[in-house]
């Protein structure tokens, strides 16, 4: 159990890291000039096609994971549900993250107050995320002396 929430705690904090990588990036390219005109062709593809993916994603990837822990609180097996826990964690992470990360990219390429709106969104999803060991006990029905 311990092994399990070091590392998603591991990969949730990485996560927050790479957003301050690429506010510095994006930060950078800012100055050096590299921006897309928001009421461009290009920024207004970029701005709808990140807004339909995190309308679209955070909700179904909390749903989903949501739904999957419910049966794999059923299984007997607490190695077998810590397994495809951390598995399912992890890509959650990934997507939500991407979205955060996009999010922070996009601001900057297109300086446009609706991309660091759509990074909060997404921020405010992975704090749904985080990991915690009273969680993951009630999520997967594990009782404290069988880990």
């Amino acid at each position: 159990m311990k092994q399990v929430l070091k590392k998603l705690t591991i990969a949730y904090y990485l996560i927050y890291v790479a957003a301050i990588a690429v506010a510095a990036a994006g930060y950078l390219f800012f100055r050096s000039g590299l921006v897309i005109d928001p009421k461009s062709q290009a920024g207004i593809v970029i701005s709808s096609v990140l807004i339909f993916l995190i309308i679209c994603s955070i909700p179904l990837t909390l749903a989903i994971f949501n739904r999957k822990t419910k049966q794999w609180a059923e299984l007997e097996d607490t190695f077998e549900k810590l397994r495809k826990y951390t598995k399912a964690s992890i890509i959650r992470l990934v997507i939500i993250g991407t979205d955060f990360l996009l999010g922070i990219l996009f601001f900057f390429l297109l300086n446009s107050q609706n991309m660091i709106i759509l990074a909060g969104i997404a921020a405010i999803a992975l704090l749904f995320c985080k990991p915690a060991k009273v969680k993951m006990m009630a999520e997967l029905k594990i009782n404290e002396t069988k880990e």
